[in-house]
């Protein structure tokens, strides 16, 4: 792991700053600022941000886990010159246009920027240019890279927490929480600066800034084929039926938590789900027995729940879902000595030469190049295995510049390799 520790201070030998030399932080240094939620308020805020220089750190709060819909309750902001701004979108219904002729012309600072960033996108916040700062620690060599911990090895300040789980859809948000929200923005520009500081020596910032504009300009996600099949312990459900019921079930919860923009989890739980898929009750009593089933708010659903149980029950097998996703890529590498035995050497080479690389240029593997893209280059190599042109697949399946002018070589002699 890197060591790196401001003038002056000493670390430990994991690079955490020692327990003597890390000071708590309570509260932002000018104090907790007044939520903005009205549009007076917000052109204020526009002015103060207008006048301050550089970059722009920013982070959201959202109700994941009570609320279906992953939007921001809540956006911090802070610039030199500025101060902090805790913006609340939800309560101004004049929108935010006067926000976006501040920030979309300024560079960004977020931490995980690929969690902010597309609730940031639907109300019309985009970034000029990002810095992330959990993905430039991941590059320069950090294990743990949680903005707490990064802060806390890096700056020597601990950050309050506690509220990173709650319910930020609630009206109105608690000061502790209010505090907990500024301090996310407190210290992101100078942790910005020591981790650019870190991956120059490394000789790694051009590649943090391709993964940077990478990050900024990804397209939305293409919707999943079977969303459905995500249920936690569905690998509990064997037969294409009671897969059926799966389906079922999830559909249905979708729907009525969709409509009352609940999370999905909080109308059932993935393991009713399950429950009712294996038990396969055929009256509302026998549903009802079964566990989750027996709550108020389920016994007053049941009926509806029984009633998809049938559908599915009574499906023809032509609209049974099969055993296996369909999700037009590779089988599990579990499988590809028995269906493709020469599939599974290449693999078994490339994962060898990635993770050595890896090693050597300390940084996770996965950043090194993503694991379902080098499973897909193995199982459907090029024709052509010259270095020049899986550097060409490489590029077109989406690797960076920095990832393919490391990789391309390792994996042109990898995908040679033969069960024999």
């Amino acid at each position: 792991m890197t060591d790196l520790s401001d003038d002056g201070e000493t670390t430990g030998g994991d690079g955490l700053a020692d327990t003597a030399t890390v000071t708590p932080l309570h509260e932002p240094r000018d104090g907790i600022p007044d939520v903005v939620d009205d549009d007076e308020a917000l052109a204020r805020a526009c002015a103060e941000l207008a006048a301050g220089s550089g970059a722009i750190a920013v982070d959201t709060e959202r109700a994941s886990g009570y609320r279906y819909w992953p939007k921001a309750y809540l956006i911090q902001i802070r610039r030199d010159g500025s101060g902090t701004h805790l913006i609340d979108p939800v309560a101004l219904d004049g929108g935010l246009a006067s926000l976006t002729d501040v920030l979309n012309d300024a560079p960004w600072v977020l931490h995980a920027a690929t969690q902010d960033l597309p609730c940031l996108n639907d109300v019309g916040l985009h970034p000029a240019a990002l810095f992330d700062t959990e993905r430039a620690a991941r590059l320069a060599g950090y294990e743990r890279v949680a903005l707490g911990t990064m802060v806390e090895q890096l700056l020597g300040y601990q950050l309050e927490k506690g509220h990173s789980a709650a319910d930020w859809s609630t009206r109105p948000l608690p000061a502790a929480w209010l505090n907990y929200a500024a301090l996310d923005v407190e210290l992101l520009l100078s942790l910005r600066d020591r981790l650019t500081e870190e991956l120059d020596r490394q000789g790694k910032l051009d590649w943090a800034e391709q993964e940077f504009e990478a990050i900024r300009t990804a397209p939305a996600p293409e919707p999943k084929a079977e969303p459905w099949r995500r249920t936690s312990g569905i690998h509990k459900v064997r037969t294409p039926r009671s897969l059926a019921t799966v389906r079922a079930l999830w559909q249905a919860r979708d729907q009525l938590a969709r409509k009352r923009d609940r999370a999905p989890g909080r109308v059932l739980p993935d393991s009713a789900i399950i429950a009712a898929a294996s038990a396969d009750p055929q009256t509302v009593d026998e549903l009802r027995a079964l566990p989750v089933f027996g709550g108020k708010m389920q016994r007053r659903l049941s009926p509806m729940w029984l009633r998809h149980i049938q559908t599915a029950r009574t499906l023809p097998k032509n609209e049974l879902p099969s055993a296996a996703p369909n999700n037009g890529g590779p089988p599990p590498p579990s499988r590809w000595s028995d269906r493709d035995p020469d599939a599974a050497a290449r693999l078994a080479a490339a994962r060898t030469a990635l993770t050595e690389l890896a090693e050597r240029l300390q940084l996770p593997v996965e950043n090194l190049l993503l694991p379902d893209l080098v499973r897909r280059l193995c199982w459907e190599p090029p024709a052509d295995l010259s270095p020049d042109a899986v550097a060409r697949e490489l590029s077109e399946r989406g690797a960076r510049r920095w990832q393919i002018e490391q990789t391309a070589d390792l994996l042109s002699e990898a995908l040679r390799a033969t069960a024999a």
